[in-house]
């Protein structure tokens, strides 16, 4: 289990599971037909977001910290390789936040698929180490009717991220000292 710390700055702290693609090889303009043979493996994702953070920065125009603050953007707990994953699109995502399920969905209701994904951004040229991700299904804290207070994170936390054949990730929210 990792931690994070939770900034002081920060009033509401979000959660998204989504799969990360670690590129394998170097790889630019590729047709998604190919796409997934530059691929070197799958990892779980959580991509931590800090949105009253992110609503400021989309007022001034300038995107840099709501997603990028100490801690956030934890990656694991392992690196399955591709050729384990036969059919990644068809991947079952899921995420709890102290033992209660907030987020279970399948990659195939994504909006971007992963093939569409790499070949898009392939034009700027892909390295080995990059990673993409995928986005997130439904469930996380912003947006949640009526009142969102309750689903934020907050310290102490639990975060299990889960992804069916590449593990369970689990984060711990802490106060950042």
């Amino acid at each position: 289990m990792t931690i994070f710390p939770y900034p002081p700055e920060v009033k509401n702290l979000d959660y998204e599971v989504e799969v990360a693609i670690i590129i394998g090889k170097t790889c630019v303009d590729v047709r998604e037909g190919e796409a997934l043979d530059y691929v070197a493996g799958y990892s779980v994702f959580n991509d931590i977001s800090a949105r009253d953070i992110i609503r400021t920065e989309n007022r001034t125009g300038i995107h840099l910290m709501g997603k990028s603050f100490p801690g956030f953007a934890p990656m694991g707990p392992y690196l399955v390789t591709a050729d384990e994953i036969p059919d990644p699109q068809s991947l079952k995502l899921k995420l709890s936040v102290n033992g209660e399920l907030r987020q279970e969905s399948n990659l195939n209701y994504m909006i971007f698929k992963i093939r569409e994904m790499i070949a898009y951004w392939s034009q700027m040229e892909l390295h080995p180490g990059d990673v993409l991700t995928t986005g997130t299904p439904r469930g996380v804290a912003a947006g949640r009717k009526p009142d969102q207070s309750s689903w934020w994170l907050k310290p102490d936390d639990l975060v299990e991220a889960e992804v069916e054949g590449l593990g369970v990730l689990r984060n711990r929210v802490i106060t950042e000292s």
